[in-house]
């Protein structure tokens, strides 16, 4: 009797199972998290594939990624002008894709830290450079030695919740080598520290980062574990905190003065370049360990300028957007402006969002000084928005301080004050869409009217391969799908035959006065971030079954 028919058919058996049980891979992060510009880096993917190597998509050419051989092993390559900052990463293969991921790309050498840590603290020959990091255990903390001369100011900033979303609220200290805290912080940008610190003596410091829970939970003692990762910059050298105005003109964008530590002669004055429509241009520049983003507006970009008081309101044309400090401490910055009765004019100021201090308070009075409202934060942050409507036609004043009195450098803000125009918003109710070739698939999209949007909006899926049957659907107000549509996908034999996979878009498109074209946005799991590149799978034919 033979066993190579029963072998043979248990290897068939064993491989039909495995492919039924085959899932969509899954990403939950990338260490080291991020990389220098110009380097290549082993980066280890944490997460599920039941199918490997993976196919991985980057968000532009200016990130290279490779699946290596090994299981969760990627090499990426970032090129030498890679633009500084998140990049996002997803990884595909037959049966799905997984959600971004970010990885981060910054200036300065970088360090990753060794998994093992056998040693207690980690020494560094120089006091520029960013250290890739992780918590990996409850009571975990991490500590580097730093060398540096008297009169040096070392900027130490961490990121980690607020971009790679990791689950921590991080602590950082600066300390002597006696353990002597001289320097501490813990909620500079939110959940991520940063702090300033002037050496007083030639010698080497220690720097060190622990954690607690981002959610407070039992948890006795600092946190840790595989998801507390982290990315330490450590610098001597130039390092932004804001560029100033806030906001300039997209027609005239101009420069900026450059706010911050260490901030050479040389790059005071820093050149704002526009790119494409994008709402934000980033400065950049060899000086300086990180970047920072300025807004381009279509209407007026104005400065406040002093004195700006009761008795010395500057004067402001709607729409506007101002740039403003609160210094020194108690300033208050006042400005007039005109408004017709009934006619509802948006008013925001934005300053926590930016990353400043500035806990920001609104009052807006009429003539007479009588006080209208007087609002502070709006929602979760200290950002503070408020709809106006004037009761009679004439000019307003606004004023805008600290809550607590205080003041400085640091303390800006943006003013933008303007008619709201009526507008849209699309959201996914997913960002991955899986498509068995035999069945059609369906992508729900929720719609947010803003401002009396009342035009009927055209809803579609845009850039999908060849071969897809994608019908538009419309909403319209006071109808069923004023608020949500669902659009439906199917796959041509042809497209099944090839089984494509990559990224789409939805857009909506209106008319209401001119044409208003929104893209579908989801929010990124575990973080603020939002993406407009959903994912499509279209699964292979079934195999026949046999006869």
């Amino acid at each position: 009797m033979t066993t190579r028919p029963i072998v043979a058919s248990l290897i068939a058996l064993l491989a039909t199972a495995s492919a039924a049980k085959a899932k969509p891979p899954t990403l939950d992060r990338l260490f080291p998290p991020g990389a220098q510009r110009g380097q290549t880096v082993a980066v280890k993917a944490t997460g599920s594939f039941d199918h490997w190597p993976v196919h991985v998509w980057s968000d532009g050419p200016a990130i290279e990624v490779k699946a290596e051989k090994e299981k969760g092993q990627l090499s990426i390559i970032v090129a030498s002008d890679a633009k500084p900052g998140v990049h996002w990463i997803r990884l595909s293969d037959e049966e799905g894709a997984t959600s971004l991921r970010p990885f981060l790309v910054g200036v300065l050498p970088e360090l990753v830290e060794s998994e093992s840590k056998d040693q207690p603290n980690i020494a560094l020959d120089h006091s520029r450079v960013t250290i890739n990091g992780r918590l990996g255990k409850s009571n975990d903390v991490d500590e580097f030695s730093v060398p540096m001369k008297k009169g040096q100011l070392l900027v130490a900033a961490v990121d980690a919740n607020r971009l790679l979303g990791s689950p921590m609220d991080a602590v950082l200290q600066v300390a002597s080598t006696d353990g002597f805290v001289l320097a501490q912080n813990d909620d500079d940008r939110g959940f991520d520290p940063r702090l300033t610190f002037e050496v007083p003596a030639d010698g080497t410091y220690l720097v060190r980062i622990f954690a607690f829970p981002a959610t407070p939970d039992s948890t006795i003692g600092f946190a840790g574990g595989d998801a507390y990762i982290y990315r330490l910059t450590l610098t001597t050298g130039g390092f932004l905190d804001h560029g100033y105005p806030l906001a300039v003109a997209r027609s005239d964008p101009g420069q900026v003065e450059a706010h911050g530590w260490n901030v050479p002669e040389t790059a005071k004055r820093l050149a704002v370049v526009a790119d494409g429509n994008h709402e934000t241009a980033s400065l950049i520049h060899p000086d300086f360990a990180n970047t920072v983003d300025i807004r381009l507006v279509a209407h007026a970009a104005l400065i406040e300028q002093e004195p700006s008081d009761r008795d010395h309101p500057q004067a402001i044309p709607v729409p506007s957007t101002v740039s403003g400090r609160i210094a020194p401490a108690r300033d208050q910055d006042v400005f007039t402006f005109p408004a017709k009765k009934g006619q509802t004019l948006s008013l925001l100021v934005e300053s926590e969002s930016l990353g400043a201090p500035l806990d920001p308070v609104l009052r807006v009075t009429d003539a007479a000084g009588k006080t209208l409202n007087d609002v502070d934060d709006s929602g979760k942050e200290h950002d503070v928005q408020l709809a106006f409507t004037p009761p009679a036609d004439g000019d307003y004043q606004l004023s805008i301080r600290d809550l607590h009195g205080h003041g400085g450098e640091r303390f800006v803000y943006r003013l933008t004050i303007a008619a709201p125009d009526p507008d849209y918003t699309l959201t996914l109710k997913a960002d991955r869409l899986t498509l068995t070739p035999d069945k059609a698939g369906t992508l729900e999209v929720a719609i947010e009217r803003k401002n009396g949007f009342k035009s009927p909006i055209e809803v579609r899926f845009d850039g999908l391969p060849e071969g897809m049957t994608a019908p538009s659907v419309r909403s319209e107000p006071g109808k069923d799908t004023e608020k949500t549509v669902t659009l439906s996908l199917t796959a041509t034999a042809m497209a099944a035959a090839t089984a494509p996979s990559g990224p789409f878009r939805v857009l909506g498109r209106a008319v209401d006065g001119a044409m208003v074209e929104r893209p579908a946005r989801f929010a990124i799991e575990g973080l603020s971030a939002t993406t407009d590149q959903p994912w499509l799978t279209v699964l292979k034919p079934a195999a026949p079954k046999a006869p």
